[in-house]
């Protein structure tokens, strides 16, 4: 279990959850939240403090703070280890990198896009 603490309009980007599912508990604030299903349809909620929200295991899942306040959650899994794979770093920061033809045919973009995506995400070189 742990807590996570959400800013005014703060976002844990689209990701998943290979090996577990997950559960949210609001602990205050309000959250937009949802996940895809594997046919391609949103389930998706707004929650308050109170709410539970569940989030099945390897399903593409997100949730994002639209109130002006602080919001709070404290999350579980039904594993120790259930792997986290945040999609935009997956496809776009890899390393090594994932062809930037395979990335313009897969989202039906130019290379200029995708290398730009690329440069907003790749770790920062020290």
């Amino acid at each position: 279990m742990s807590r996570i603490d959400y800013a005014p309009g703060g976002l844990n980007p689209p990701h998943t959850h290979p090996r577990a599912t997950e559960m949210v508990f609001v602990l205050q604030g309000t959250l937009d939240v949802g996940f895809i299903t594997t046919g391609n349809k949103l389930v998706a909620k707004t929650i308050t403090a109170g709410d539970v929200f569940v989030f099945p295991r390897g399903l593409v899942h997100f949730q994002k703070n639209n109130g002006d306040a602080p919001a709070a959650v404290i999350s579980a899994f039904n594993s120790q280890l259930p792997g986290t794979q945040s999609l935009a770093m997956t496809l776009f920061a890899a390393t090594p990198e994932v062809p930037n033809n395979v990335l313009t045919k897969a989202f039906q973009v130019g290379t200029k896009e995708v290398k730009k995506m690329k440069s907003r995400l790749a770790p920062k070189k020290s």
